[in-house]
């Protein structure tokens, strides 16, 4: 029990840590960055979105290794690379820096730092996996509850490159100690085991990241999981766009994204007591149901109480995707390549954040209103969700 109470804090504290790259956190410093520099929001916003796709296509190489050490090792290697990267954040003087600045911080953070957490307690947990997941990605959200408001306090005091170099100092002095004093002596076989009513252990097939991309269960399954980034993100960076459609006042969306984070917690934790019920295969057919009625109430509906309702439904798809995408991929596909698999799938989320960035603004351009964009959210969820449906008794992992 002391073990598993260690790896779930070493999960929470590593994604606490991961926010540090996250778009909510690095848009603190947009402002400052570009008055420095004197480059518009377009420039900023495609080196971010270049930056971020690179760092993308090295993390299905780089988070692959997670397999081949000792995860203490591999931890200090991200540490090390987490605290390079908020230092030389803090040096930012062209915009070539600026766009490796984010590169390194992004791919740090947002890719190795989260999949460090995450597939490691997807990999040692069975019986418990979601209540694990559920706890280690609140640190995410206690990030997000916290930084923002403590971070725009310290910008008053500090210049923000004092500010990133207090990031990298309390980088490379505190995960060390957290990581020697949680995950010193995990090895790839210390496993929660799970077992059937007779008692016997359950033996299942673990496939290797090859044999992943050519099982088709591997793309009907990720259709479903990629909708909730793409059609997400593509909400959060035109909400202006949706604002002035619906005819809302300038804060009825930030007032919202309230709704959002409380429902995204909730649904959090009553997923995780819900995947180590039913399991996540089996729930991944209700995700984006509330994705769904959400597109459903952005096509119907104008009045501003409605803004609240449609941002509630995307939290709960949110909690729900969280930590249904890091226990279905282990449920199915075993755990002894668990990291090279999630390598492969957080590249795709996070391409497909760079897709709903670029799809939404494709058709804003072309004339299209905030309800044909919600109507055609809405055949993807559907499209994809019938595909789950008409598979869904082989969504199953392979017995030894």
């Amino acid at each position: 029990k002391n073990l598993r109470l260690k790896l779930i804090l070493f999960g929470f504290i590593f994604k606490f840590f991961s926010s540090i790259s996250k778009s909510f956190f690095l848009g603190l410093f947009n402002a400052p960055i570009r008055n420095e520099l004197g480059i518009s929001h377009g420039q900023f916003g495609n080196i971010y979105a270049t930056a971020t796709i690179c760092s993308s296509l090295l993390l299905i190489w780089v988070g692959k290794k997670i397999d081949d050490y000792r995860i203490l090792n591999y931890s200090l290697f991200v540490i090390i690379l987490l605290f390079l990267s908020a230092l030389f954040f803090s040096f930012i003087n062209s915009i070539y820096f600026l766009a490796l600045g984010i590169f390194l911080m992004r791919f740090s953070g947002q890719g190795l730092m989260s999949h460090t957490s995450t597939t490691t307690i997807s990999r040692f947990f069975e019986k418990t996996r979601g209540k694990a997941l559920s706890t280690a990605w609140f640190g995410l959200s206690t990030a997000e509850f916290i930084l923002p408001v403590f971070v725009t306090y310290l910008l008053i005091i500090y210049s923000w490159r004092s500010v990133w170099q207090g990031i990298s100092i309390l980088v490379i002095l505190f995960l060390p100690i957290i990581i020697l004093n949680t995950i010193k002596s995990i090895q790839l076989d210390s496993r929660e085991e799970n077992k059937n009513k007779d008692n016997k252990k359950i033996e299942i097939k673990s496939w290797r990241r090859r044999d992943v991309i050519k099982d088709y269960r591997f793309y009907i399954v990720s259709l479903n999981m990629l909708a909730m980034p793409w059609i997400a993100t593509g909400v959060f960076v035109y909400q202006s766009f949706i604002s002035d459609s619906k005819m809302w006042a300038t804060y009825t969306i930030p007032k919202a994204f309230m709704v959002y984070s409380i429902t995204s917690i909730l649904t959090l934790f009553i997923s995780g007591f819900l995947v180590d019920k039913f399991t996540g295969r089996k729930l991944i057919l209700f995700m984006n149901i509330p994705l769904l009625l959400a597109m459903f109430t952005l096509f119907h509906f104008n009045h501003e109480i409605f803004a609240y309702i449609f941002l509630g439904l995307i939290g709960v798809s949110n909690g729900l995707a969280n930590i249904l995408g890091s226990s279905t991929w282990a449920e199915i596909y075993g755990v002894k390549y668990i990291g090279s698999i999630k390598a492969l799938t957080t590249a795709f989320m996070v391409f497909s954040t760079a897709f709903g960035t670029a799809v939404f603004g494709l058709l804003i351009d072309n004339g299209f209103t905030m309800e044909n964009i919600a109507l055609t959210a809405a055949i993807y969820i559907l499209l994809s969700l019938f595909l789950l449906i008409f598979i869904r008794k082989k969504v199953e992992p392979v017995r030894l």
